[in-house]
């Protein structure tokens, strides 16, 4: 342990298992010495996330349904009772209908767009805006975004929109909390197996693509997202804001795949 986050206390947010990628910067930060808290949404998830926290030492989880103000006033409120402030968040929230994340573009519901939107975008305003407030020293946001923010990817669809606002927000945000000395920053992996990729359609030939072309030949893992995470949040990261952090084999640079594989 480099103790990087030692005296560093937040809440991770989005973990569904032990292949989330949430999970993977929780048990970094917690190697580096963060106190952790949990938000999961309903009975199902918070089964699955309850034995995670604990085996980290965490207690405190908390039900969070970021649809609903009440439910994130409760949420923060329960947040500084416990601790008074924060040091970092951890936004790992998005949706969108599965239905959806195949076939064409075109096809989006009215609906499911402002569904996917509200979740995986105006979430992280939600949050940042009641997480700033137990923030008086200054702090970390951090979430996720993907590459299909800004570079089409099959069946990724209004995932890609939602992302490509997430991206905005991002700056945005940093914007307007750099003065109060709150960083704001995404982290972008490349494929990885996970829950919630699981539901893309052709995600497995997605993986298998990346990691056969990406410079480094190799996907990303929840050990170099984690630890991207605790640079991000730790001091290391003091004067890094508004940046979107590629964390995905080089792939990004690529305008064709390697040679052997055209």
């Amino acid at each position: 342990m480099a103790d990087l986050m030692k005296g560093k206390r937040g809440l991770i947010m989005g973990v569904a298992n032990e292949r989330s990628i949430a999970w993977g910067i929780a048990k970094a930060m917690s190697e580096e010495g963060a106190e952790l808290a949990f938000s999961y949404q309903g009975d199902a998830f918070g089964k699955r996330v309850q034995p995670l926290a604990e085996s980290l030492g965490s207690d405190i989880l908390i039900d969070v349904d970021v649809t609903d103000d009440a439910s994130l006033d409760a949420c923060f409120a329960k947040l500084a009772d416990e601790w008074g402030s924060i040091d970092f968040v951890v936004h790992a929230i998005a949706y969108s209908d599965k239905n959806e994340l195949t076939g064409r573009f075109i096809n989006t519901t009215r609906d499911n767009f402002k569904n996917s939107l509200t979740i995986s975008c105006y979430s992280l305003i939600d949050v940042a805006r009641r997480a700033s407030a137990l923030m008086p020293n200054g702090g970390t946001i951090l979430t996720l975004t993907y590459q299909g923010s800004n570079r089409v990817t099959p069946f990724y669809n209004v995932m890609g929109v939602a992302k490509a606002a997430l991206e905005s927000a991002v700056r945005y945000l940093a914007n307007d909390l750099g003065p109060e000395g709150i960083r704001v920053n995404a982290i972008s992996p490349g494929p990885m197996k996970t829950l919630a990729g699981a539901a893309i359609g052709g995600a497995r030939r997605t993986f298998r693509q990346t990691e056969a072309n990406a410079p480094m030949r190799a996907n990303a893992t929840l050990q170099a997202v984690g630890g991207t995470a605790v640079y991000l949040a730790s001091d290391h990261g003091a004067c890094t804001t508004g940046e979107i952090i590629r964390v995905d084999g080089g792939y990004h640079v690529l305008g064709m795949p390697q040679s052997e594989n055209l």
